[in-house]
């Protein structure tokens, strides 16, 4: 179940921007780096096993690239969705090695995450309420 690990996630981007009114991309990077920590460390997880992380951790190093690169914010959550979701698209072509589609084997190849694809659709949603202003 992915709750457990968006309730991890959450609490570990929030200390990464406590006392803060205003984000920088700079805050977003180390947003993201302490979301993939909380994820790995309650997860046991790691990219390529078929989780959300195969859309968290590509995500986090196209905004990174882009805001190394000096994108402002839009063109670093763009980047971000971007490789998202093809790390959505990837999942389909691996077998789960953790989480309930474990279970299922090689039958899970063929199939997207859940997890990545409701991380996807949460970096979606950020992006778009950033667009609204």
């Amino acid at each position: 179940a992915s709750g457990p690990l968006y309730g991890t996630a959450y609490m570990k981007a929030a200390k990464a921007a406590a006392g803060k009114t205003e984000l920088t991309v700079q805050d977003g990077k180390e947003i993201l780096e302490a979301i993939i920590g909380g994820i790995k460390q309650r997860g046991k997880a790691e990219r390529g096993e078929k989780t959300m992380l195969d859309a968290i951790i590509p995500a986090y190093e196209a905004y990174a690239a882009a805001a190394d690169g000096g994108k402002d914010l839009a063109g670093c959550l763009d980047a971000m969705c971007a490789a998202a979701k093809e790390g959505v698209e990837y999942t389909k072509t691996i077998r789960a090695t953790k989480g309930r589609a474990s279970y299922l084997g090689d039958r899970s190849i063929g199939h997207q995450d859940p997890g990545a694809t409701s991380s996807l659709l949460t970096m979606e949603a950020v992006r778009g309420f950033v667009e609204e202003g």
